[in-house]
């Protein structure tokens, strides 16, 4: 675009009167862009940000709630929790309420049998990993993809017969697809 004297001094008027970008545009039959890149080249003064103008707040954010100073459960102990298990409530039967109630002294406590000793299990016989094949070349082995049949009956198949290493077909129909450029201009002909 070329931007004639009478335009850019259109334009440097307009933008000290503080319109937006876009409204200059329209004034002036160009685009919001075009502006901003002309503007630009001629050094004018930087706008404010139309998203937060000066003088404004940000809106406040919604206060998160203050942690109370100090633990906010009464301490567990090991009294408590024996009286617990004792009462048949446990830790999922609800019976906490009645522990922190009246706990039982750990003297009253009647001793626990010592827990069995797990057998160690046999060790496990070792495994006989099966040797791999040897590698082919390009390192797997590819089966011919040509296609036979008409696609979408169930006749539809893959030729799968072993592919010449580096191709994807076998050796019939690598002949056939692999057609040198002379040959195909003479069939032409």
């Amino acid at each position: 675009m070329e931007w004639a004297d009478e335009t850019i001094t259109r334009l440097r008027e307009l933008w000290s009167e503080g319109h937006s970008t876009a409204e200059i545009g329209r004034r002036l039959g160009v685009s919001k862009n075009a502006v901003v890149g002309k503007a630009h080249r001629l050094d004018l003064p930087a706008r404010p940000s139309p998203i937060r103008r000066e003088g404004e707040r940000p809106p406040p954010r919604s206060r998160a709630l203050q942690r109370l100073a100090g633990p906010t459960l009464p301490p567990l102990s090991s009294a408590a929790i024996a009286a617990t298990a004792l009462a048949g409530g446990g830790l999922a039967g609800g019976g906490l309420s009645s522990a922190f109630v009246a706990p039982a002294p750990l003297a009253a406590l009647p001793p626990r049998p010592p827990a069995p000793i797990p057998a160690r299990p046999a060790p496990a016989p070792p495994r006989v990993i099966a040797a791999a094949p040897p590698p082919r070349p390009y390192g797997r082995v590819i089966t011919c993809c040509w296609p036979i049949g008409e696609p979408g009956t169930r006749s539809f198949r893959f030729c799968d017969a072993q592919s010449v290493p580096g191709k994807p077909y076998c050796e019939e129909h690598a002949a056939k697809a692999y057609v040198r450029l002379k040959d195909r201009r003479e069939d032409a002909a």
